[in-house]
């Protein structure tokens, strides 16, 4: 018997008529002889409601401190989820065990609120399984080395699908969500976007790194360095979804693949700091402490080489500490002024294809150029190019591009 891995979101158990439908599939795939985990994430909003009350409670920026009990809260919502489906699933005649991440257990490192995952414990669930029951396991949470609970940041269900896949040697992990695979852009905002059948690893490890939203990035990561083999398909509408596969698998890889793009940006500027060895390491060290992810990074140099001029991004979500960290760390450089900016976004281009095309960068700068787009920041990788631009031309932006790279007739 092959063994599948199933991860429904949100979405897809956002009430009991839905958390009943993904019973069903989930019913499917034991009908056919499979074995069968299950991993779910709160119903849909349920985190965010679960953050904003830890917020109220704890205020913000949560100390780290404060960040173990936000954990300790908002794990409960998908302890509700797998707990619900366990129970629909009994109802359905198939036999099904929920699981905590603690009883497994899921071992991850001690950084709440992001944590990673260090081991899996297969034990109970291969006991479960070999009862014939369906092991119902509670995603996106794990448990520190001090007993904790902790969370894999936001989308970390999807990481616990591959992680559990990946233990168990699972034939395929099959992420259910509400779109019906991968798209060449956000179809909600260029309607001309179309459905990849397979994208490989390296690419959908940039989309998703890059802002889409469709598959968390570690989950790729972690298929990637597994070979697991992961197919993105819908909860709602029975079609073919697009298989994750290694790039030897595509046989004729266009220029650009997709275009993703990230509204969760701020820009950080510091003017006129002291150009000396040490000061970039001075200045992200003590971010790097507090695990906040600084992304693009720009510096100017004067023409005398005393001072420089260095911009860079964070979450939005973190400005307000990446700010009391430059303002209070012992070693942060000396500057003139500080600037932020939460109302950027950034468009990047990806592409395997890009290895063996040239002029990808200049179609890019061209095409901004001709709708009157500046570009604030510019950053690349050997199949991605990235730009910090203003928010309220994103739209414009994105349907350019996808037109200017000819995915409007990808079939």
């Amino acid at each position: 018997m092959s063994l599948i891995v199933q991860k429904f979101g949100g979405t897809s158990v956002a009430d009991m008529e839905r958390i009943r439908h993904a019973a069903t599939l989930v019913k499917r795939e034991v009908d056919a002889g499979h074995r069968v985990i299950v991993t779910v994430s709160a119903m849909a909003g349920q985190t965010n409601h679960l953050i904003a009350l830890t917020e109220q409670a704890a205020g913000t920026p949560l100390s780290d401190t404060a960040l173990a009990e936000q954990d300790y809260v908002v794990s409960t919502g998908e302890q509700v989820t797998s707990g619900l489906l366990a129970l629909v699933l009994q109802q359905l005649g198939c036999p099904a065990r929920a699981f905590c991440a603690w009883q497994m257990p899921f071992h991850t490192d001690g950084v709440h609120s992001k944590a990673r995952i260090q081991e899996i414990e297969t034990e109970a669930v291969e006991k479960a399984l070999a009862k014939g029951q369906v092991a119902v396991i509670a995603g996106y949470q794990g448990i520190s080395p001090e007993g904790r609970i902790t969370t894999l940041g936001r989308g970390g269900t999807d990481t616990t699908g591959v992680a559990l896949a990946a233990a168990f040697k699972a034939e395929r992990c099959d992420i259910y969500t509400d779109v019906d695979g991968v798209y060449t852009c956000d179809p909600r905002i260029v309607p001309k976007a179309k459905k990849l059948n397979i994208i490989s690893y390296e690419e959908m490890l940039e989309m998703a790194s890059q802002g889409a939203k469709v598959l968390q990035t570690r989950s790729v990561e972690m298929a990637m360095n597994h070979g697991v083999r992961v197919q993105v398909r819908s909860t709602f509408d029975d079609v073919p979804g697009t298989f994750l596969v290694d790039e030897e698998e595509i046989v004729e890889q266009q220029r650009v693949t997709g275009i993703a793009y990230s509204r969760d940006e701020a820009r950080v500027s510091l003017t006129n700091v002291e150009n000396v060895p040490g000061v970039s390491a001075a200045l992200f060290g003590p971010l790097a402490d507090r695990n906040i992810n600084v992304d693009m990074i720009v510096q100017n140099v004067t023409e005398d080489g005393k001072a420089t001029d260095i911009t860079f991004t964070v979450p939005r979500g973190d400005l307000e500490r990446t700010i009391d960290s430059i303002k209070t760390a012992k070693r942060t450089p000396k500057y003139d002024t500080l600037h932020t900016d939460k109302n950027v976004v950034k468009v990047s281009v990806i592409g395997t294809g890009m290895r063996s095309h040239v002029g990808v960068a200049a179609e890019m700068f061209r095409t901004l150029a001709s709708k009157g787009i500046n570009i604030i920041v510019i950053t690349t990788s050997e199949i991605k190019i990235s730009v910090l631009i203003e928010e309220a031309y994103l739209e414009l932006a994105l349907r350019a591009l996808h037109t200017a790279y000819d995915l409007d007739a990808v079939e």
